[in-house]
């Protein structure tokens, strides 16, 4: 769903509950984050999340996987650990029933790795297979990573490459390489557990996944209009997957990244930047990385501890988000 549309949707819902009501549910609608956060007692609270998207890839066990992959992450963005998931599942009639077993198949092994368990689900007949999960975790209150609290001189950390969207676009269309093909699958099945786990470990504060929104539009619901705190992403120290920026500078680009960039164009100022490149930091992610804030003292301790991970910019003051490119 387009974000503008999403937007005007939820505020109709944010108005009936108000906060004062609910003084237990520490993150719900009023904060756009990456999921819901329910304090159980001063020791505990619930991660509660669902995700769930048509096949982005042919293989059945790796859409089933991915899917899962991509739910998870919502809680590991804010810091929690993955208790149980219940399957979300629509299946045409004529689907073979082996091909839908792998997708349940990859989507349980993915939980399993992620040290949690499918406890159940629904299924529904569809004309075009979609499959996620409802995702349940844990996490101590007071150790949330949520998307405020950056300050100036903090790093931008971010876990993954970028690309997703568009690489998979070239799949449909035929002009990927084997080699693409098997590195944005990678990508996509990697889970973002080792990243959540270091940013605790060392106390951090702030992160969230880029998936839907692209580079821009998550890192924008990270900064609040006034707080005097603004993001410098520089794009050549952006990482990409194999054949992103090739494709992408002929413009295979998926639909969302041209509704990403109505929407969140007013955010960002680009310097020295192509258009196609910037685009590219609009352009929407399945499975995609943690977006990290790193105080400078530590960034070498996380930036070792997660593997892939990359600086990529800095908190600064000032507002809004700046995208440069150093090697203009």
């Amino acid at each position: 769903m387009a974000p503008g549309a999403l937007a005007q949707v939820l505020r109709q819902l944010t108005a009936m509950f108000l906060p004062e009501d609910h003084p237990d549910l520490l993150v719900g609608l009023g904060r756009a984050d990456d999921a819901a956060v329910y304090r159980l007692d001063a020791d505990r609270a619930l991660v509660a999340t669902t995700d769930f998207f048509t096949p982005v890839v042919d293989d059945p066990w790796s859409y089933g996987a991915i899917a899962a992959a991509n739910a998870l992450s919502d809680v590991y963005a804010m810091g929690g650990r993955p208790l149980f998931a219940l399957n979300i599942a629509a299946f045409p009639e004529s689907l073979p029933p082996e091909i839908i077993a792998a997708i349940l198949r990859g989507g349980a092994e993915k939980v399993k790795e992620a040290g949690a368990v499918i406890a159940g689900g629904h299924t529904i007949s569809d004309k075009e297979p979609k499959y996620g999960l409802v995702v349940i975790g844990e996490v101590h209150p007071d150790k949330i990573l949520t998307k405020g609290g950056a300050r100036p001189g903090d790093k931008l950390v971010l876990t993954k490459p970028l690309g997703v969207g568009v690489v998979t676009t070239g799949i449909k269309r035929g002009l990927t390489t084997d080699a693409e093909i098997e590195a944005v699958t990678r990508s996509m099945l990697a889970l973002n557990r080792r990243a959540a786990e270091a940013a605790s470990e060392l106390g951090l504060r702030s992160a969230t996944d880029i998936t839907g929104f692209g580079l821009i539009g998550h890192a924008s619901e990270m900064l609040v209009p006034g707080d005097g705190v603004g993001f410098r992403f520089d794009f050549a120290r952006l990482p990409f997957l194999p054949g992103t920026l090739r494709m992408a500078e002929d413009w295979v680009y998926p639909g969302g990244a041209h509704n990403n960039r109505e929407y969140f164009a007013a955010s960002a100022r680009f310097t020295g930047l192509e258009e196609w490149q910037e685009l590219l930091c609009f352009s929407p992610e399945t499975s995609g990385g943690l977006l990290v804030i790193v105080p400078p003292a530590d960034e070498a301790a996380y930036l070792a501890a997660v593997e892939g991970a990359v600086t990529v910019g800095e908190v600064v003051a000032g507002e809004g988000l700046e995208v440069v490119h150093s090697r203009a």
